[in-house]
Order: structure tokens, then C-alpha cells, then sequence
């Protein structure tokens, strides 16, 4: 049989045919890990797991993706940074930790950030300190869900000075709310001050554990959640989380999810 020389003019039958020298061609672990998703190695085994789609195709190993294409992972749609965002803020006092514009010292209306976001828990109207805002909202429902695994640290003044005895009364769990709190790292700071890291999220939990003692809390400030701190960040000012601290957050989300 002879072999024609004409070429081919059939139809591809690639669904999504693409420019192979596309300079705007990312690999997909790259892509993948670029995001903030997870890192560049988890997104190895998602790829390996067949989790991964580029345009509803399996990805494979080397795949690469281009501009306008829809990437997911375990069904679940990868945006790039500029579609995501993560902010630390540092709420002054007086700013109520909700989305509801009826509230006139919302924290939305205070910030004007130009897209729609939304705070991670929450931080009493007469406390300062670090808030985490985000327009994700998965990351929000998984950090809520595992909130009491959580290390939050804060700095507390009180009424009257603080000794030994109290930071381990403290430390070895207070009876409120029908229950005892849990364990938790105290460190006097001060005459009247102290550092406190809670794993646990109980309403106005610092506040009514010193009252059980007889001390009321004059001041009340977060200064870190996880591996976020608030440093030096002005009262009132908000910013981008870096992209290690993304990374960090994220990978510990999935961590816990698995």
C-alpha cells in the first residue's frame, strides 16, 4: 500500500488545543503550588492520584497549563494569587467583627477594602489586635472548624497585680461556662500585665477566666494566630499575608483536613 503524501487536514481531536510554545505555559505543580493551594510536592501527588484536572482532562506529570485554563484539584478550582486574598489587619478598638452593615462600626465598612471579604472568627469590640480577613471561603469554614487546635497568643492587663499563683491557676484551667478551660501557657510580663496562648475559643474566654479570679481585664490585645504575628503593624492598617505565610496556612489546612 502506498503512503500518501498529502498532509492531513482533519480536525483535531483535542478538545482544548493549545500553543506548545506558549510563553504564558506554566507547569502544573508549579501552578498549582504558585496558587497558595499547597505545596509544589503535595501537588505532586494530587497530579499522581489522577485528583487533578486542566479543562476537565486528567492532568499528568509535565503538564502544562495556559493562559485561560480552568485548573481543580479533587474538584475544587485553583485561583491564582490575584484572585485570592489574605490580609492581616489590626483592629482597633471600638471595631465590631462582623459583615452586617447594619452595625455602624463593622469592620468592612472600616477597612473599605475595594473586594468583598470577610473576618476569621472573631475579636471582641473592646480588644485590639491581629485580625485575618480573606475572600476564601473554604479556608475560613476549616479554620473555624478546627479553631480549638489553634495557638493564639495575646498580651492582657489587668486591674491589680498578677503572681505565680495566678498564672497557674491560669494555666491549669478555669471553670466557666459549664466547663473547665483547657491547659494553656502564661507568662507575667509585667506588674499588672501578661502574655496568654490559648488553643481554644471560648466566648470572651480570657476575660471571664480572670474575673473567676477577681481581676478585670483593662486591656486586651491578639498579637498572633499559628505562625501569623501581628509585629509591628499600625492600629487600624491591614496587609497582604506573605506568601510563606500563605504557604504555611494553607499546607496546615490541608494537614488537618486529611
Amino acid at each position: 500500500m502506498t503512503k500518501s503524501n498529502t498532509p492531513d487536514t482533519s480536525p483535531s481531536t483535542n478538545p482544548h488545543p493549545v500553543p506548545s510554545d506558549d510563553p504564558g505555559a506554566v507547569r502544573i505543580n508549579k501552578y498549582i503550588s504558585s496558587s497558595g493551594f499547597c505545596s509544589r510536592r503535595k501537588a505532586d501527588e494530587y497530579i499522581a492520584a489522577g485528583q487533578v484536572t486542566i479543562d476537565d482532562d486528567v492532568a499528568q506529570t509535565g503538564s502544562k497549563v495556559y493562559p485561560g485554563q480552568v485548573v481543580r484539584v479533587q474538584g475544587r478550582p485553583v485561583l491564582q494569587n490575584d484572585d485570592l486574598v489574605y490580609i492581616a489587619f489590626h483592629k482597633p478598638l471600638g471595631i465590631t467583627c462582623t459583615t452586617d452593615k447594619r452595625d455602624p462600626d463593622n469592620v468592612i465598612d472600616y477597612i473599605r477594602y475595594p473586594r468583598r471579604i470577610f473576618p476569621i472568627g472573631r475579636l471582641d469590640k473592646n480588644s485590639s489586635g491581629l485580625l485575618l480577613l480573606t475572600n476564601d471561603g473554604d479556608i475560613v469554614n476549616r479554620l473555624l472548624r478546627a479553631e480549638g487546635r489553634h495557638d493564639k497568643e495575646y498580651i492582657v492587663t489587668v486591674d491589680k497585680p498578677v503572681d505565680e499563683a495566678f498564672k497557674q491557676k491560669m494555666e491549669n484551667g478555669i471553670p466557666i461556662l459549664d466547663t473547665v478551660t483547657l491547659p494553656c501557657k502564661v507568662k507575667l510580663s509585667g506588674p499588672k500585665t501578661f502574655h496568654i496562648v490559648l488553643n481554644q475559643g471560648l466566648n470572651r474566654q480570657i476575660r471571664r477566666m480572670c474575673e473567676y479570679l477577681g481581676y478585670r481585664v483593662v486591656k486586651l490585645k491578639r498579637i498572633r494566630i499559628l505562625h501569623i504575628s501581628l509585629g509591628n503593624l499600625p492600629v487600624g492598617q491591614y496587609r497582604d499575608l506573605t506568601a510563606n505565610e500563605r504557604k504555611i496556612l494553607l499546607d496546615l489546612l490541608h494537614s488537618e483536613k486529611n
